[in-house]
């Protein structure tokens, strides 16, 4: 296996064909709502700088959404491994 199949994780030919596929995709999706690259460039700017302008208030409600998600997804991971232990 070369370096370069390595690097990109299978060959070089079915990387192309998977880029240009899913590169058609985007590009559909992108013409249908009517998006250009420098509206999803100015939509990422806009979100930074809305973080930016909340402060840490933004770190805090990261946090509450980390805990709330937590409260449910923590017990269900546990039952779910219990359950898969006694097969």
């Amino acid at each position: 296996m070369s370096a370069l199949t390595r690097f990109l994780g299978d060959s070089p030919l079915r990387v192309f064909v998977k880029l240009v596929v899913v590169s058609l995709i985007v590009g559909f999706v992108m013409n249908a709502f009517d998006w250009t690259p420098w509206d999803v460039l100015y939509a990422l700017r806009d979100t930074f700088r809305r973080i930016w302008d909340m402060g840490f208030a933004a770190i805090g409600d990261f946090l509450r959404y980390i805990l709330l998600g937590a409260v449910i997804v923590v017990p269900v991971f546990l039952v779910l491994r219990l359950l898969s232990v006694r097969r």
